[in-house]
């Protein structure tokens, strides 16, 4: 077999490999005579038929074969003569392949580069600290009392906060239109949850009041009949309720799933509940200084078909979140040029830490992270199971555990300093699960410079997303950089 190697561009390079006709030749051969054995063909008794009647049946489908066959192997038994590595499969080129010639073809891929990772004794990292303060836990709980409000039958005009029951029916052209009847419709004015003409033409109404309103539909509304038309509404006004706080007393506990204890006890699981999220904050902020200053310290060029694989998976990503349903509606690709790049230069540095420094997975943490995913379901041992009996489910909390292992390789050898400089806040994120079950995916962050902590939640959306793919092809109600 002969092999020749040249450089394309960058990390790009162009394999070529010819074997030898004998060599096919050979391996056809041995082919049809097995086949010839046992081949069935009409006019002859199994395994009867002449060589040639053999050979003229089915030399052309083995022969394709062989050529499928010879170029995998030949092509793996090249690499490592070569002592290649690509990033991705290869793209093959036919350069002869045809029956009595030598097999030729050329593989042309991007290798992956030398990776040497600078020390990290270099890399400054701070640590915030904060701590959860009586107000917080005051703040939190009347946070909490914002999430169950309760909704109170008035005899007045709807105003803003207040819940408005309606039946409608609506009409394009003067005629019905699917979907466009409904029954005890919830509207909570000033929300924004509805439809904007929705919201403002019940304000003002009273309970037994017709009213009738113009909207438009979105031009991009899933129901093609109505996109981008403007239908009459008629609504019936049926109930108008004022909304008011619920009292902190026991079913408010129970409601939060504190059974025991009562509001004492939903205190204490509130603090725990945002000690927890906010260690999580403070975990993540280290974290993305610390791969902040890995991406920064080593700069290398990267293979191009890994950063398209990136960019595809982001763009993807960000479609479904926006309610995407084709190709057509993916974002632009510029935006996620960089962070694709980043992903894969941080993938690969990490990759040759755990092999330098021959880091293993920490079979331990693997099971505290699967108990604390599991914990924030009703049915953690459900979960928990559907987790062990997916292998892509357990893989991905693996390289999550494997990754948290080399940042704190890193941080054993970085400047780590302590910081109290406030941090972000972020956007709320309610949960009405029990706190027994560290159901709530909320982070609390330091929003004032003084010594009283303010502290609003923020979803913890990475985690929860991949917890609902990994979980969706089971019947059970996710770990990343």
């Amino acid at each position: 077999m002969q092999v020749s190697v040249s450089a394309t561009s960058g990390l790009g390079r162009r394999l070529e490999v010819a074997v030898p006709a004998t060599e096919v030749a050979s391996e056809v051969e041995q082919r049809l005579k097995r086949i010839s054995r046992t081949a069935r063909l009409k006019g002859f008794r199994p395994g009867k038929a002449p060589f040639a009647v053999v050979r003229k049946q089915f030399g052309e489908q083995v022969h394709a074969e062989v050529i499928g066959d010879l170029l995998r192997s030949s092509l793996a038994q090249a690499l490592s003569q070569e002592n290649r590595r690509p990033a991705g499969g290869p793209r093959i080129e036919p350069i002869a392949m045809g029956p009595g010639a030598d097999l030729k073809y050329a593989a042309v891929f991007e290798v992956l580069p030398e990776i040497k990772v600078k020390s990290p004794d270099t890399i400054r990292v701070e640590r915030p600290t904060a701590e959860v303060s009586e107000p917080d836990v005051d703040a939190m709980v009347e946070s909490m009392r914002r999430q169950r409000p309760v909704f109170t039958a008035v005899e007045r005009e709807a105003r803003d906060s207040d819940r408005v029951m309606v039946d409608y029916e609506g009409r394009i052209d003067g005629k019905p239109f699917e979907g466009g009847e409904g029954r005890d419709i919830s509207v909570i004015i000033g929300t924004r949850q509805s439809m904007p003409e929705l919201e403002e033409g019940v304000k003002g109404a009273r309970a037994g009041e017709n009213r009738t309103i113009s909207v438009t539909f979105a031009a991009e509304h899933p129901n093609k009949a109505v996109a981008g038309r403007t239908a009459e509404l008629h609504l019936t006004i049926k109930r108008v309720e004022e909304q008011s706080l619920p009292a902190v007393d026991e079913e408010f506990c129970r409601a939060y799933g504190v059974e025991e204890g009562g509001v004492e006890a939903l205190r204490v699981e509130v603090r725990k509940s945002m000690e927890r999220e906010l260690a999580d904050v403070i975990r993540g902020r280290v974290r993305t200084q610390v791969l902040d200053a890995l991406y920064r310290d080593n700069p290398m060029e990267v293979p191009r078909s890994l950063v398209e694989e990136q960019l595809q998976q982001l763009q993807i990503d960000t479609a479904r979140r926006m309610g995407a349903r084709d190709a057509s509606q993916l974002p632009p690709r510029e935006p996620f040029e960089e962070p694709a790049r980043r992903r894969v230069a941080l993938g690969l540095l990490m990759g040759q830490i755990v092999q330098a420094e021959g880091l293993k997975v920490d079979r331990e943490r693997v099971q505290s992270r699967l108990s604390e995913l599991a914990a924030s379901y009703p049915n953690p041992e459900e979960v928990r199971r559907a987790y062990l009996q997916s292998q892509d489910a357990m893989r991905q909390i693996e390289s999550a555990v494997l990754e948290d292992q080399v940042v704190d390789w890193i941080l054993e050898r970085a400047h780590v300093s302590s910081s109290s400089r406030p941090l972000e806040a972020s956007a709320p994120m309610t949960s009405t699960r029990a706190f027994s079950r560290n159901a709530w995916c909320s982070s609390w962050v330091r929003s004032t410079t003084t010594s009283r902590t303010s502290w609003s939640p923020r979803c913890c959306s990475s985690s929860r997303r991949t917890r609902r793919r990994t979980l969706r092809s089971t019947s059970t109600p996710r770990a990343g950089s």
